[in-house]
């Protein structure tokens, strides 16, 4: 085992089992260092990582080979539904479908059709990159205060979430349904079988998911019905790992979705049941009307692409900041010779943290829904922008809070300071015709509102949204709330291509605000370091945004530099930043270390799939 495989010692004898404790010891554990009470995160210190999720152990995936096509997804069950579909001929986006259905079911806490996502496509017949928005809107009452107190003050994060208020039309359903008809080669209709069957004949819950439910059980029996009986026992603990959960009323949504495609989300009785859901909240009544579900428009996008070492890297733009600021990142990494710094060393963690700053600080102040506010994209990925920005980097001291900068078209902006903590999951996939998708799908928080509707939760996502329209001194946020505005998202779905326009790398992870940060972690180890695509996502997490705080994974071997980190001026945080990466690179044609390609494993097939051992997702394909 090389340096870039080693595991801590206390991890060998966990290989292959999902848990090292107790879903309520970390539930514990993720309450004590967020410094809250188990009702909130609003105390966290400024800087530290705020897990969207609980994490839930550590299993020893090997990388994956297939010559077909391949899925690399959050839970077995969903991916082995997509391979299905490649296997009846089904492209890139059909398998999306049939994937996306399975995990609304089986990660009912992190995705669903009562949330939206975010889809990067490559299109081998035009040899194009183009993006879908499926990101949820504010309703057409939504007002730019909603989230304050009467004294003018922030709600809380969690008193702001649970309920009706906090939800935004859904946009995943319509996003899916324009993809397919652009994209789809296989009946809509029949995208949707393997969904149907597992909910009506059930699953088995995992250990992940009752992970969940066990930090979430007190919020879920507050919120009350239906999602109560359904996560939960009668006496309000979450159901034991291995209970067969079955969701009939799941599978008469995908029927009627089936049978009436996005149509019958929109209008009719399932988006009425959506809306009186949400207005009839007793405490925190949204919004949401039958005119903004009906009205609800996915949108394609062009994608934001830029060059790194000689590959073209493309990704999601506005409502997104994850393209632009992977991209950022990746422009001022480009001024240095990461290769020479080698992973897991104070040297390269110390390098990485401060490009994150930097662009973090950018990103808080400048990108928000293109639709509404002008995001000077062109001028933050600009390389000599970039240049400039990473001559502010010492390699032995760090520059702790940093300072945004002045792209070429920039307009001043108030700094957000909201935060991202969304529920998520991502999928990548390449079908036999060499179409790819990535693909990162959300409900915001674990279970989104926790308002559950015809077997379904709803999401939360106005909470992305920064709660308070103006910064301390009166400048105007660009990510404030407004009526039909999309929240920003650090959702991350990228697609890295080389100078011949060939698909070299498909990757993207949930996360909240440090999806980027997995992201560019990942794409540094294969891209600079040689790490085949499993070894890359194995790497220790680590990062940091717009304070003088850097992360360190917890029961990682990053850890042990918290000393010579604190040294350089950085303040280390231990923190369990559990993400979960999913990522597939070619491996058919890279060889005598070609530029603008990515590094040969001599054990390749055609595609290698990795899954991150941080959660219960497997990367499969056909041969």
């Amino acid at each position: 085992m090389n340096q870039h495989q080693e595991k801590p010692a206390h991890r060998q004898s966990l290989i292959r089992s999902i848990r090292w404790f107790t879903p309520a010891v970390l539930a514990i554990g993720v309450i004590a260092a967020c410094g809250g009470d188990g009702q909130g995160f609003t105390s966290a210190p400024e800087g530290s990582f705020l897990p969207p999720e609980l994490p839930s152990g550590w299993i020893d995936n090997k990388i994956q080979y297939a010559n077909r096509d391949m899925v690399a997804a959050a839970n077995p069950l969903a991916v082995n539904a997509g391979v299905a579909v490649l296997a009846r001929g089904g492209t890139a986006v059909d398998a999306a479908i049939a994937v996306q259905m399975v995990l609304n079911l089986v990660e009912p806490q992190s995705s669903g059709v009562g949330g939206g996502a975010f889809m990067v496509h490559f299109d081998k017949a035009t040899n194009t990159v183009t993006t879908y928005d499926g990101r949820e809107t504010a309703p057409a009452a939504a007002t730019a205060n909603q989230f304050l107190t009467p004294a003018g003050t922030p709600q809380g994060f969690l008193a702001a979430v649970d309920g009706g208020l906090s939800v935004g039309t859904p946009g995943l359903v319509r996003m899916l349904e324009l993809a397919h008809k652009n994209h789809g080669k296989l009946a809509w209709s029949s995208l949707f079988d393997e969904g149907i069957r597992l909910s009506e004949a059930g699953f088995n819950i995992s250990a992940r998911m009752n992970t969940q439910v066990v930090g979430a059980a007190a919020r879920l029996r507050a919120q009350g019905e239906p999602a109560a009986s359904y996560f939960l026992k009668p006496d309000g603990t979450a159901k034991d790992v291995g209970t067969l959960l079955r969701n009939p009323e799941l599978a008469d949504t995908f029927r009627k979705l089936a049978a009436g495609g996005a149509n019958a989300f929109y209008t009719g009785e399932i988006a009425q049941s959506i809306v009186d859901k949400v207005r009839s909240h007793p405490t925190q009544p949204g919004r949401l009307s039958m005119a903004d579900m009906a009205g609800y428009q996915a949108k394609n996008r062009p994608a934001v692409c830029g060059e790194y070492r000689a590959l073209k890297v493309c990704g999601m733009g506005p409502p997104s900041s994850g393209g632009i600021t992977v991209l950022q990142t990746l422009g001022i990494l480009e001024n240095f010779n990461v290769r020479s710094l080698k992973p897991n060393t104070a040297d390269s963690v110390h390098l990485i943290s401060e490009a994150y700053r930097l662009a973090y600080a950018d990103r808080g102040l400048y990108i928000a829904d293109s639709d509404f506010v002008a995001v000077p994209t062109a001028g933050l990925i600009n390389k000599d922008y970039l240049k400039a920005r990473a001559s502010i980097i010492k390699m032995d001291k760090s520059m702790g809070a940093p300072t945004p900068g002045t792209p070429p078209g920039a307009v001043a902006r108030g700094i957000d300071t909201s935060l991202s903590l969304p529920s998520t999951s991502h999928m990548s996939i390449v079908d036999s015709f060499g179409n790819v998708v990535s693909m990162t799908t959300t409900i915001e928080n674990g279970f989104g509102s926790l308002q559950m509707v015809r077997g379904f939760l709803l999401n939360n996502q106005l909470t992305d949204f920064s709660f308070a329209p103006t910064d301390a001194a009166g400048k105007p946020i660009a990510n404030a709330v407004a009526p039909g505005k999309r929240p920003r998202s650090s959702m991350s779905p990228t697609i890295v291509l080389n100078a011949a326009n060939e698909v070299e790398a498909i990757i993207g992870s949930p996360g909240g605000s440090n999806i980027i940060q997995y992201v560019v972690k990942s794409l540094v180890g294969v891209v600079d370091w040689d790490l085949n695509i499993q070894q890359a996502i194995n790497l220790p997490n680590f990062g940091a945004q717009t304070s003088a705080t850097t992360s360190l994974e917890r029961l990682t071997t990053i850890t042990g530099l918290e000393t010579e980190l604190k040294a350089r001026g950085h303040t280390v945080s231990i923190a369990d930043i559990n993400s979960g990466l999913h990522g597939i690179v070619f491996n058919g044609r890279r060889a005598n270390g070609q530029a603008g390609t990515l590094a040969r494993d001599p054990n390749a097939g055609t595609w290698a799939g990795g899954a991150d051992p941080r959660r219960e997702g497997v990367a499969k394909g056909n041969n």
